[in-house]
């Protein structure tokens, strides 16, 4: 543990690589409550993580119905038609009752805080995009070695 003189990690860089609501927020939830802590936060997406920051694909993000053994389906119902859809509905509203905002806002929120946010540049690449396909919060699009100098001194969280 890299503590600084207050017994505090001095920063966090967190990675989203999944597309999912469930593989959103856990790193949405972590980078806030760092930045509450007055603690340094870096958020790295990569993969199908960077569902999260693009304006067009907001309205897409669902819950993962099939070949997540938490969700106690089997994977037969899971595959079914508006499952998912139905799932993600039932998860938002519960969220809903704990105050936890949807994507978008939460974006903006802990970008507002004073989170960074960064997209992978070898995905960007392998996916065709260009940095207008993200939203105005994403500091810049960085490879993998520009990755690890931000996160120098810190801990690299995996969501």
């Amino acid at each position: 543990m890299h503590a600084s003189t207050n017994g505090k990690i001095p920063k966090v860089s967190i990675i989203i690589s999944k597309g999912s609501l469930e593989g959103i927020y856990p790193g949405l939830i972590m980078a806030n409550g760092a930045r509450m802590e007055g603690i340094e936060a870096n958020i790295f997406f990569t993969f199908f993580g960077l569902e999260a920051i693009m304006k067009k694909r907001w309205n897409k993000i669902k819950v993962a119905t099939v070949g997540n053994p938490a969700m106690h389906i089997p994977s037969l119902i899971g595959i079914l038609p508006g499952m998912s859809a139905i799932a993600t509905k039932m998860m938002m509203k519960e969220m809903d009752k704990l105050d936890i905002p949807p994507i978008p806002e939460f974006i903006e929120m802990v970008h507002d805080a004073g989170a960074n946010l960064y997209a992978c540049k070898a995905t960007v690449d392998m996916f065709h995009l260009t940095k207008d396909d993200f939203c105005e919060q994403v500091e810049d699009i960085i490879n993998v070695g520009k990755f690890y100098e931000l996160a120098a001194g810190g801990e690299i969280i995996f969501t």
